[in-house]
């Protein structure tokens, strides 16, 4: 049977493993998915070496920077967001394990928000600074979209949510939170951007999907913008790794 797993630390609730177990399961497929819940990413060694029959693995907080300098090969996506949270596992020549990283969250959101995007949207702002960030920001990169960084406070190439103009929110159309605010239970609470400037002409995207409609988006969609969560961008994800590891 072949299996697949999620390493973190801690894994008190899996997406991953409840997605991927239920798909086996209904099609029929002879493999598993386990959580490995380690302290150190080093234990990855031993993952690797007392599951010889593992294909791949998702990788999630804290070791998704961590992990790469273990690794064989990173792919290109991968190293320009300096993340990984997919990994190949491979055998080599004479049965010695390659083991290469990938990036799924540049590949889900690409897909997600792609078919909302229109002329008009030529420039995004980015709420937020963490590892979500740069895969959206490579993502939207790729798409054609130029975009800036907000902060909470002045980083080098941010800009802080009080700079936040209204000519930046006339040319800034696309608007995608990255952050956890506004996540379940704090639902009433929402990034501090001028509301008020939005128009039907701009597009909303929360990465958040608990709950379905955050306080940003009600907020957005009150002044007639486009809003999407991140549930859709979570399934992709886990289509984008299931891929990765059958290529």
């Amino acid at each position: 049977m072949e299996k697949y797993g999620l390493i973190g630390y801690p894994l008190e609730h899996s997406f991953s493993k409840t997605y991927f177990n239920h798909k086996f399961e209904a099609e029929h497929i002879e493999a598993e998915y386990v959580n490995f819940e380690i302290p150190s990413v080093k234990e990855l060694k031993n993952i690797l070496k007392e599951n010889v029959n593992l294909q791949g693995l998702n990788v999630t907080l804290p070791y998704k920077t961590a992990v790469m300098p273990l690794l064989d090969d990173i792919d290109e996506d991968a190293r320009l967001i300096g993340a990984v949270n997919v990994i190949a596992v491979k055998k080599g020549s004479f049965g010695k394990l390659r083991i290469k990283g990938y990036n799924s969250d540049i590949i889900g959101f690409r897909q997600s928000i792609e078919p909302l995007l229109n002329e008009a949207h030529r420039k995004a702002l980015i709420l937020g600074t963490g590892g979500a960030s740069k895969a959206v920001f490579h993502g939207l990169k790729q798409l054609g979209i130029a975009s800036t960084l907000v902060s909470r406070t002045a980083k080098d190439f941010c800009i802080t949510y009080e700079e936040i103009s209204p000519k930046i929110m006339e040319q800034y159309t696309v608007i995608v939170n990255t952050t956890p605010v506004g996540m379940y239970p704090n639902i009433d609470c929402c990034p501090d951007i001028p509301y008020g400037l939005l128009t039907p002409g701009h597009l909303l995207y929360d990465l958040l999907y608990n709950p379905d409609e955050t306080l940003f988006m009600r907020k957005g969609k009150a002044q007639g913008a486009k809003v999407k969560n991140g549930l859709e961008m979570l399934l992709l994800q886990a289509f984008a790794s299931w891929e990765i590891w059958h290529r």
